[in-house]
């Protein structure tokens, strides 16, 4: 008896080593949070938290964007970084609890509501699975205001290594039970270029609970040093 409780001891010593070890990292992977919308559906504010590889230190983003002009409101990005290292067992949430302890003003001014959380349309099964360089499409349906929806990613990418960049944008085809169809040709700003983000994916799709606010969490992968690290943005529809 002893010797099996002496071998589960140094066990979970070996296991709590192995996850404080910076070895183990393969990259800073986020975690999103869905933060909730303002009343009319207009305004929609997220965060995202992790542990950077190579430090160990928490870090958090809270963001809050204006749906129809999809971009963010002014003063809408806000970031943290901690000083010190999390220890064995910690996620990092802890430093996007601050930014929202210490930022709930902004939320209160824009009348964003945690309550007022979106409807998820869609969310990527296969997570792990590569996209291809031509991009993805994906399909889904509203099935309150019976539409069908098919949504393609397209994304560019340039270079390599360290002159890497990116960009992309989404099309979106909206059809009707009775077959009408409506399309946005383009979500999103291909111009803009994102360094070493070697590729997209569409995570997740979200109905605010008011219709007519759609929201596609984008996961991108990029380049560190430490492996690919995973971080979140939005592309915001009113329809």
């Amino acid at each position: 008896m002893f010797e099996k409780e002496h071998s589960r001891v140094l066990y979970m010593i070996l296991l709590v080593f192995l996850l404080s070890s910076p070895f183990v990292w393969a990259g800073d992977i986020a975690s999103y949070v869905d933060l909730g919308f303002s009343q009319d559906g207009t305004v929609y504010m997220f965060g995202q938290y992790g542990v950077q590889a190579g430090t160990l230190r928490p870090w958090a983003d809270l963001c809050i964007v204006d749906v129809p002009k999809n971009d963010f409101v002014n003063g809408g990005k806000i970031s943290f970084v901690h000083d010190t290292p999390v220890i064995a067992g910690q996620d990092g949430s802890g430093a996007l609890y601050r930014l929202i302890a210490r930022n709930a003003g902004i939320a209160e001014r824009y009348g964003v509501g945690y309550l007022l959380q979106g409807q998820a349309l869609y969310i990527a099964i296969d997570g792990d699975t590569p996209v291809a360089a031509s991009g993805e499409t994906i399909e889904f349906r509203d099935f309150n205001a019976k539409y069908t929806y098919r949504a393609r990613l397209i994304p560019r990418i340039d270079g390599t290594g360290a002159n890497l960049t990116s960009s992309f944008y989404i099309t979106l085809e909206q059809i009707g039970i009775d077959g009408s169809k409506k399309n946005y040709p383009q979500i999103g700003n291909p111009q803009i270029k994102r360094p070493l983000i070697a590729s997209y994916r569409i995570r997740k799709v979200i109905i605010g609970p008011r219709d007519g606010s759609i929201i596609f969490v984008v996961e991108m992968r990029r380049q560190g040093s430490d492996g690919m690290d995973i971080r979140y943005m939005v592309e915001a529809l009113r329809l």
